[in-house]
């Protein structure tokens, strides 16, 4: 027990993810470990198909940081820590503008991150979805980043438990070439992994893959202010102008969304 606490203490919330599959892939092997001991094959065989399903998925989330495993280990994500301080302002937009700019939209895709699971307001982003689809006719579907939250799949599971149609989940990799087509990109809570500064080869985020968010015709995001995710670098998507900012608490703000378009 003390060895793994050691060996959590140091890594920083962003690498939970990796961490979480890392320990769920030891428990398996922990588990055939003891079936050896025992005699037990049932527990050989389980422990086995435990440890390594929990490391594939394990090497699949460090591809998806572009990070290897030993970096999430022992390096911090930003190298030096440091944040950047932020010297840009945007001026927010608010729910009656956004429901306005929504009224007509084809379509719609939902890109929910951390910020979603703090607030808990992912019952309120499936009653958004519920709203502009009875109301406008939209297709509203949800891009879902690998490491998107705190822990594998966390995004897929607030989201099935809000009754999100599992078919409106779609992946990073399969969604992203839909950006192009998409009239609106709703970010709730999310900042690395719509970061356009990853393509840039440069910095923390180098090469790490992203939600192509910044393809759609229109962004809004929903962000409690303008700073930075945890690798400490500034996200130029919030600045550009076809971004909109609703700035506040996620449960919040999808409220006033909510009922903005329901007086629509």
């Amino acid at each position: 027990m003390c060895l793994g606490i050691i060996l959590v203490l140091p890594i920083g919330g962003a690498d939970m993810p990796v961490v979480v599959s890392l320990l769920n892939s030891l428990s398996g092997i922990a588990a055939a470990f003891t079936g050896f001991i025992i005699g037990n094959s049932v527990l050989i065989i389980a422990g086995s198909l435990v440890g390594a399903s929990g490391l594939i998925l394990t090497f699949i989330m460090c591809k998806a940081m572009n990070r290897t495993l030993l970096d999430v280990l022992f390096k911090s994500f930003g190298g030096s820590g440091e944040k950047v301080s932020l010297t840009r302002t945007k001026i927010g937009s608010d729910a009656d503008e956004v429901a306005m700019m929504i009224d007509g939209a084809q379509k719609v895709i939902i890109v929910p991150g951390y910020g979603m699971a703090v607030s808990q307001c992912q019952h309120q982003v499936k009653e958004f979805a519920d709203l502009i689809t009875e109301k406008f006719g939209t297709e509203v579907k949800y891009a879902i980043h690998p490491v998107a939250g705190r822990m594998p799949g966390h995004m897929n599971v607030l989201l099935a438990e809000a009754s999100v149609p599992y078919e409106q989940l779609i992946e990073m990799d399969e969604i992203n070439s839909e950006f192009p087509d998409c009239d609106v990109a709703v970010v709730i809570g999310a900042n690395d992994t719509t970061n356009p500064a990853a393509r840039s080869g440069e910095g923390p985020l180098a090469g790490m893959p992203i939600i192509d968010a910044d393809m759609a015709r229109t962004v809004v995001i929903i962000k409690r202010s303008l700073s930075v995710g945890y690798a400490g670098v500034d996200n130029d998507l919030f600045y550009e102008d076809k971004t909109m900012m609703l700035f506040g608490d996620g449960k919040a703000m999808m409220s006033q969304l909510n009922t903005a378009i329901k007086e629509i």
